[in-house]
């Protein structure tokens, strides 16, 4: 499948249907020896950024990194690609709060029961804590993300973001984490551009681990 008709199955979510048939489509389509399951654009753009980085290039390694639009999907992402459809090797990246929906879709398909976070983690499942953006935040640090959105002419639009009145009295990393999510496409947009920032002795050990898995 070409990476056109790739994103228009993972993009298309007008209903529960829509979703299935969309998951089943990609799931047969995919021409790979290993997949990496994550729950939305940004994840997929920072491990690829990541590998990139580090000279790796995924197509040719033969591994895919799937948004699969949303942690809810997980069950059926797995029953396609994992030990009972494709029979592939898998991996996945995902957030703190979504823990418990791929803890029932492994423990579903068969992959253990009783699953602990370090269980998960052993089957090549990682977690984000708090998410994607948390960890990238934390890794980059307060005044290198704000030397990041002065880069990309985003800066005075922190500023301002800042003294709004939901803002006030927080934490500047939580203004931040909510700041990369008011607009679409900027969580994407940061994802590549911070863990392009990041220091080799300072990538999230979550996006280190689902890429050493694959």
């Amino acid at each position: 499948m070409n990476a056109r008709r790739r994103d228009r199955a993972e993009l298309r979510r007008p209903g529960r249907e829509a979703i299935v048939g969309s998951i089943r489509e990609l799931a047969a389509g995919i021409d790979a020896r290993a997949v990496v399951l994550v729950e939305g654009a940004s994840d997929r753009v920072a491990l690829e950024t990541l590998a990139a980085r580090r000279g790796r290039d995924l197509d040719a390694d033969g591994v895919r990194v799937v948004a699969m639009g949303g942690a809810t999907n997980i069950g059926h992402f797995l029953d396609r690609l994992g030990p009972a459809g494709r029979g592939l090797p898998l991996a996945g990246l995902y957030d703190e709060a979504e823990e418990g929906f791929f803890r029932r879709g492994l423990e579903r398909c068969g992959l253990g029961a009783g699953l602990s976070r370090a269980d998960m983690a052993a089957l090549g499942f990682h977690v984000c804590v708090a998410d994607l953006e948390d960890e990238l935040i934390r890794a980059v640090g307060v005044d290198g993300v704000r030397d990041v959105l002065a880069a990309e002419g985003e800066l005075r639009s922190f500023d301002l973001f800042q003294r709004q009145p939901a803002q006030r009295g927080r934490a500047v990393e939580a203004q931040l984490r909510r700041f990369l999510g008011t607009r679409s496409g900027r969580k994407s947009a940061y994802a590549r551009l911070l863990v392009a920032a990041l220091e080799p002795d300072r990538v999230p050990r979550s996006l280190d681990a689902a890429l050493a898995c694959v």
